[in-house]
């Protein structure tokens, strides 16, 4: 990786960790880009609103943990043709016969296996393994040490807690919240949040 000029959107605590990831790639890190004018600094760099940048010769990294805001930033970026590269530290293990589209980042030791495919603006957070055939839609986040056995399908939005475990061949649909330590054994529909150890609806996710 050369030294390519990169910002990240997102002054905040997932901004840092993208850092890290962007770090250890090898970009020259420019600065932050966020939303609120009172931020000003972080991690040394500068922090930018968007509208300071005028030149396009950078990359734009997505450093934003909420889901729909996410894609509400990726949405304001891309309406900007501005470049936002998927991010993979370089202590993944991954196949070469692997699909993931842009905006996305995949923190330390995960792994992602054969024919998985994964969509715009998603994280992979620390430890999470993605099996075989696995499709996850856009801006979902898997979090840290979850394991999503293979051919699961994961619709956009969905957040799936930390230390989830996915059987085989299930369907999460979209929106949905998976609660931390969640054992997910029944196709799970759009629009709900599952708890629990075998996995229950418990209620609506607006």
């Amino acid at each position: 990786m050369g030294k390519t000029e990169l910002y990240i959107y997102g002054a905040s605590g997932h901004g840092r960790v993208v850092y890290d990831v962007a770090s250890r790639l090898g970009y020259n890190i420019k600065g932050f880009i966020d939303d609120d004018k009172n931020k000003r600094e972080l991690l040394n760099l500068p922090v930018l609103p968007l509208e300071k940048l005028y030149k396009k010769s950078f990359q734009i990294a997505l450093g934003i943990g909420d889901n729909k805001n996410r894609c509400k930033i990726y949405n304001k970026l891309k309406n900007k043709c501005l470049d936002m590269p998927s991010l993979i530290d370089p202590s993944v293990v991954i196949s070469d016969y692997v699909f993931i589209n842009e905006g996305t980042v995949i923190f330390p030791n995960s792994v992602i296996n054969n024919s998985a495919k994964i969509g715009k603006g998603c994280i992979i957070n620390t430890g999470a393994i993605i099996e075989h055939d696995c499709f996850i839609d856009d801006f979902v986040h898997i979090s840290p040490n979850s394991a999503l056995a293979g051919g699961v399908e994961i619709g956009e939005y969905t957040h799936i807690g930390i230390g989830t475990f996915v059987k085989q061949n299930i369907k999460i649909g979209k929106n949905v919240i998976v609660g931390a330590g969640t054992v997910v054994v029944d196709n799970i529909p759009d629009n709900v949040v599952v708890l629990g150890n075998p996995g229950k609806i418990v209620r609506r996710n607006q």
